[in-house]
């Protein structure tokens, strides 16, 4: 009888003690279902917090527009009055490509340059910076001059070569006046008495924003 006692004696410790591991890891399971959406709210916080941060790192501007009017000589009209537009992404300070578009806005001439261009952003101190740049895209030349026997209508498609240096000076943190003198070079063909037209060049004053 007495064995049967110690036998009934462990059995009861050993059930009292898997009741008490039991409670333990039910009560810490318990607690955890109570933190664990406190740690879920803390990391959905933590991920809004820093979103912004992120899309603002992320869409840091990086756009920058010209434009631009002036005079543009050597056309098939001789000199004409020009308007100019430019967007160019910047990879850095130093380095950019977008696009140009050059054109006439009046006179018997419309002429429409739209041109690729890689651009070189030397920055010098005292807020001056000397830009280089280089395109390549067509050249549109639609001439419609006089009346009567005298009467020029023709147009023509050609390359288009821009190349040229910019001047500017920081008026601000993103903002610039900028002077640009740029060769073209194109093939205009209209045809007597019209005389081909195989380059030009550009005289242009503006302002640039960008970052």
């Amino acid at each position: 009888m007495t064995t049967l006692g110690g036998v009934h004696c462990l059995s009861a410790g050993k059930a009292y003690a898997t009741y008490n591991f039991i409670t333990v890891r039910w009560r810490a399971m318990a607690h955890m279902q109570h933190v664990r959406p406190l740690f879920l709210g803390l990391a959905l916080f933590s991920f809004l917090w820093a979103a912004p941060a992120n899309a603002a790192e992320v869409q840091q501007a990086r756009w920058g527009f010209a434009t631009d009017l002036g005079l543009w000589t050597g056309t098939t009209n001789n000199t004409t009055f020009a308007l100019g537009f430019g967007l160019d992404y910047y990879m850095d300070q130093n380095f950019s490509f977008g696009g140009m578009a050059l054109f006439t806005p009046v006179g018997d001439l419309t002429q429409i340059g739209i041109a690729g261009v890689a651009k070189y952003h030397l920055r010098w101190n005292g807020g001056f910076n000397l830009v280089p740049f280089a395109g390549l895209g067509f050249l549109h030349a639609d001439l419609n001059r006089a009346s009567g026997p005298t009467k020029v209508d023709r147009n023509d498609t050609s390359h288009f070569i821009p190349l040229g240096l910019s001047l500017e000076y920081q008026m601000g943190p993103k903002i610039a006046f900028s002077t640009t003198l740029m060769v073209n070079l194109h093939h205009i063909t209209l045809s007597p008495p019209v005389p081909n037209d195989n380059t030009s060049v550009a005289l242009l004053f503006g302002i640039r924003w960008g970052p």
